[in-house]
């Protein structure tokens, strides 16, 4: 049965969407946390795990209120209309610059990085709040070149909705358990440039850290990436590994000084819709909704550890 959703709430939100990049399925799964979906149309995104989760929930009621995806567009035709199809987005654009006039916001939501740039600089020149995928960048320069263009702070909001997820922190008990957090292992699957942040940004909220560690230090085998950090002044260390075609959960190990813990991420839709709230009220209250200092310490990681 299809998930139609009408559109009836005042001050909706329009937001166009950007995709995609290879390996993320994040145009459809954002856009049908904002619009409701079409279920036959959507069991043939090519990523299976989204028509699954959102199987799993009832819509209306589930989606996120406040906001709409009006717009879309991808550099695959076919592809755009596939999105638009399951996701119930009642219009396809030719140049993601067509948007402009007609949104409110954009979800950027490819995570090759390395295009950041060049999809977010004329929304942002406009005055448009962007949501840039994760991450946002693979150098401290590219970062700083974005964020740069903003007219407003809080005009961008990025980061990975991993830091959002209720499973990927401790419980009161745990952390009384645990005491102080010492040490993070942090596994992902896929690749370091686009997975990583995965781990990466959550362990560094969990240790209280926005700063760069002192030491870093990495190894590479093929697609597999080992990255190992430390911050010596307060005696807080981690270990990234992005295990490239092997398979793993995102998952995290907290070390504390008198116990452990393992954390697995399992919710996406809730993280999604969670971190896709937080940008809209930025965009309502043009505020910024992440940590900064942490999203510029997660990226000279996720540089550094480039480096081997």
């Amino acid at each position: 049965m299809s998930q139609i959703v009408p559109n009836i709430e005042p001050n909706i939100l329009r937001l166009g969407i950007v995709g995609s990049s290879p390996g993320n399925g994040h145009p459809f799964s954002w856009a049908a946390i904002c619009n409701g979906y079409d279920a036959a149309a959507m069991a043939d995104c090519p990523y299976p795990g989204i028509p699954a989760y959102l199987s799993q929930r009832h819509f209306p009621e589930d989606r996120l209120a406040g906001a709409t995806v009006t717009h879309v567009w991808s550099q695959d035709a076919a592809e755009a209309k596939a999105i638009a199809a399951a996701s119930l987005i009642p219009n396809i654009v030719a140049e993601p610059e067509e948007m402009i006039g007609q949104i409110d916001g954009l979800l950027l939501a490819r995570d090759d990085a390395e295009n950041h740039a060049r999809f977010a600089l004329p929304f942002l020149k406009a005055g448009l709040p962007v949501y840039i995928d994760k991450p946002l960048a693979l150098n401290r320069a590219a970062a700083e070149r974005i964020l740069s263009a903003e007219i407003y702070p809080g005009q961008i909001f990025t980061g990975t909705a991993v830091v959002w997820a209720a499973e990927m922190k401790p419980t009161p008990a745990e952390a009384a358990r645990l005491g102080r957090i010492r040490h993070i292992r942090g596994v992902t699957p896929k690749y370091w440039d686009t997975y990583a942040v995965h781990v990466i940004e959550p362990a560094l909220q969990l240790l209280g850290l926005t700063r760069a560690p002192d030491e870093v230090a990495a190894l590479t085998q093929g697609n597999e990436h080992l990255v190992s950090v430390a911050w010596k002044a307060e005696g807080l260390s981690a270990q990234f590994a992005a295990l490239g075609a092997l398979s793993a959960p995102i998952a995290l190990t907290l070390h504390g000084e008198s116990g452990f813990t393992h954390l697995t991420f399992s919710d996406s839709f809730t993280a999604f819709r969670t971190a896709l709230g937080e940008f809209c009220a930025g965009v309502r209250k043009r505020e910024r909704r992440f940590d900064l200092a942490r999203t510029l310490a997660v990226t000279d990681i996720i540089e550094r550890g480039r480096a081997a």
